[in-house]
């Protein structure tokens, strides 16, 4: 299915601005021309054989930037772990330099803990994109994963790639790597700190399911045996809650895939082919939101269906009518909190997908900006989760979905803007709704989208489930047909997207909240 897409420079992420250069007060003089070109040969003749160090400790030099160029070609022709391996170890070796604060880092990290005390750690240096950088292959494990599969109990069969029959496990040690700055180093204790007595909540679809596992894995650890649980379908079913009782702290997650009422809202049983939304229609899954200390929300992959929308009968104006149509598959009411009236899900208009969902992110937005206490409530909203089906795209013209890939997207001298049919017109519609319709309540963008886009290696692919059963081997043998490109394998990407929240979290002063207990569930 093909997507209009947005021009590359409007998708981008913009880019920090750079301060104006001063200009000299006068020009030089012809002689101080002459004299400064000479002492610059000189030095460069007696220093041709020593690399100047790089003024940005944190960015990569030319020379540096050309020969990761080239690695990054290597590996996409040659995807050898053993090169990766050696390649990770002499690049270790030539930047322990550049991390030589490090240990000065970890020490005054170390230190706040000691004294008792949650430390404060800016979520990036001041202009510093934490969405534009680089993956980085850590061969040996050092930051990636930061958890290891068989050490999650939690975790399900879908996202269980390796116990499911993956042989490779590449996918796992790719490390995100912002460029100008660098991601804080993960510590579980620290935001379960953050935690304490607090509630996060993720709010949306299967792929924001995908993100709670993730978060579950990443928190649990710092948890002994016995002192966490996690119990599924609370609340008619829409609820799952992990719980880490020593900090009484719970991450949870609330099935809601357009965040506004639809048909397809059963938590269990929602493989509704005729979907129908009613934008106008959020009441009822919002009370579940109320008194949340972090809330995450998405929605984007299930609008990928269809080009136009089935929004309900009478939430739309006339002059955005397509059409109108009747459902026989789908006569069933539920009462609508907003309206205190059945909605019909028989009756529905067809609308342009961009329109739709701006109308959906409206009705979410003035909800948060009206309801949410902006001293209580961290709200970050998730950029779309990327599927990988086009293999063409990237030039695998004989692959299959995003079957064997084993190799992140190189971007490097692709002599056309990367195009793997992510709808680009919802990134913008999203940007442009949280900057108009929220006053009040910041919300946080979350912009995953075009550093997933590369990860055509991370998928569950046929390392999954089906209606709820493992893949058969003749299954698997049949990637056209069962390959899921769409949910991620764990450990992996999510725990990059969850790597940002906590960058944010724990960038936040600690409010009152988290030292005074609240029992919740």
């Amino acid at each position: 299915m093909q997507h209009r897409r947005k021009p590359a420079s409007a998708a981008a992420p913009a880019a920090a601005k750079q301060a104006p250069s001063r200009r000299p007060t006068a020009p030089l003089s012809l002689a101080g021309l002459v004299i400064s070109i000479f002492l610059v040969a000189t030095f460069l003749y007696n220093n041709d054989q020593v690399l100047p160090p790089n003024p940005n400790p944190k960015a990569p030099s030319d020379s540096e930037a050309s020969s990761a160029a080239a690695a990054s070609v290597a590996r996409e022709r040659a995807p050898d772990l053993r090169v990766l391996q050696e390649e990770e170890d002499h690049n270790r070796r030539d930047n322990k330099g550049n991390h030589a604060g490090d240990d000065d880092e970890e020490k005054q990290h170390h230190q706040g803990k000691e004294e008792g005390q949650v430390p404060v750690v800016p979520a990036a240096p001041p202009g510093c994109n934490l969405y534009q950088g680089q993956w980085t292959f850590d061969a040996a494990g050092e930051r990636s994963p930061l958890y290891q599969e068989s050490d999650c109990e939690f975790l399900t069969e879908q996202v269980t790639c390796m116990r499911n029959g993956r042989r490779d496990d590449s996918y796992q040690k790719w490390r995100w790597q912002p460029a100008g700055c660098d991601l804080p180093r993960y510590d579980a204790k620290v935001l379960l700190e953050r935690l304490r007595n607090k509630r996060l909540m993720f709010v949306g679809d299967s792929l924001n399911r995908n993100q709670w596992e993730s978060m579950v894995c990443l928190v649990q650890s710092a948890v002994p045996r016995g002192q966490k649980t996690l119990h599924k379908f609370v609340n008619n079913g829409s609820l799952n809650i992990f719980k880490a009782h020593e900090y009484n702290a719970t991450v949870e997650f609330y099935w809601a895939p357009f965040l506004v009422q639809s048909n397809s809202d059963d938590p269990q049983v929602h493989s509704v082919l005729d979907r129908v939304i009613a934008w106008r229609a959020i009441a009822k899954h919002a009370t579940n939101w109320k008194g949340v200390d972090y809330l995450v929300f998405n929605t984007y992959i299930w609008w990928l269906n269809n080009f136009e929308m089935k929004v309900v009968k009478g939430a739309v104006s006339r002059s955005r009518r397509r059409s109108v149509a009747s459902s026989s598959a789908h006569h069933q009411m539920i009462d609508d909190n907003d309206k205190e009236q059945a909605i019909r899900w028989s009756k529905y208009a067809l609308v342009d997908r961009p329109v739709a969902y701006r109308e959906v992110l409206k009705t979410w937005a003035k909800w948060v900006d009206r309801h949410i206490d902006p001293n209580k409530t961290t709200v970050f909203f998730m950029g779309m989760s990327p599927n990988h089906i086009t293999p063409w795209a990237w030039g695998n013209d004989g692959g299959i979905k995003c079957a064997m890939e084993t190799q992140p997207i190189v971007v490097n001298n692709r002599s056309s803007p990367l195009n793997i049919g992510t709808d680009w017109r919802l990134h913008g519609v999203a940007r442009g709704v949280l900057a108009r319709y929220l006053h009040r309540v910041p919300v946080h963008f979350v912009d995953i989208t075009a550093l997933s886009e590369l990860r055509k290696d991370a998928h569950t692919s046929v390392h999954t489930l089906r209606q709820g059963k493992l893949l058969t081997p003749e299954q698997q043998a049949d990637p056209k047909a069962y390959a899921d490109c769409i949910h991620w394998c764990l450990p992996g990407l999510p725990d990059t997207w969850n790597h940002f929240l906590y960058a944010h979290i724990i960038s936040l002063p600690a409010s009152p909240s988290s030292q005074s207990p609240k029992d919740h569930h």
